[in-house]
């Protein structure tokens, strides 16, 4: 499964995009990620593949972020699926926060979808209710459920030092 043999980047007023050469049907591989360089930090040619690991991405580097997505990248598998039918010219694009907990350079996103997130930082600034309607690695599920479950950690102690509060206001020391 060759990365480039069926896509071609573009160059339009300085930006960068990729797109398909030939039709794909929802579902279908469109190619491999690479996995020749690993990172432990994220950079604009990276993608997240797991909790502190980012791969070179190459060619892949060139597609954009979408709200609506046409592809989403899966990360245990390596694989860029289609996440719609594609006709040959249209953009290859992805929901960056799918992959990336923490983006390296956050952007403004002009994508114009209804669902749009309007600020592009990665998985860990967004609700769930705005994740749950996407594909999602799963060392972003993962990372969300350990976010979750220190934030429960953080208000119980919150709660605690309340009552302990309260309780020493009712029952001053004795002198």
């Amino acid at each position: 499964m060759d990365t480039t043999a069926s896509l071609v980047i573009r160059t339009q007023n300085k930006y960068r995009s990729l797109a398909t050469k030939v039709a794909y049907k929802k579902g279908e591989i469109i190619c491999q990620i690479p996995t020749e360089s690993l990172y432990n930090k994220p950079n604009t040619y990276t993608v997240q593949i797991g909790r502190e690991q980012h791969v070179e991405v190459k060619e892949l580097a060139s597609m954009n972020h979408s709200c609506d997505p046409s592809t989403f990248l899966d990360t245990t598998r390596m694989l860029v699926f289609a996440a719609r039918d594609l006709a040959p010219g249209d953009e290859l694009t992805f929901f960056y926060p799918s992959t990336e907990w923490e983006m390296s350079s956050p952007f403004i996103c002009l994508c114009g979808a209804s669902n749009c997130i309007h600020v592009v930082a990665g998985a860990r600034f967004l609700p769930l209710s705005t994740l749950e309607h996407h594909f999602l690695n799963h060392h972003i599920r993962e990372l969300m459920i350990d976010l979750l479950n220190n934030t429960e950690q953080h208000l119980m102690k919150l709660e605690r030092e309340r009552k302990f509060d309260v309780i020493s206001q009712n029952n001053p020391p004795i002198a």
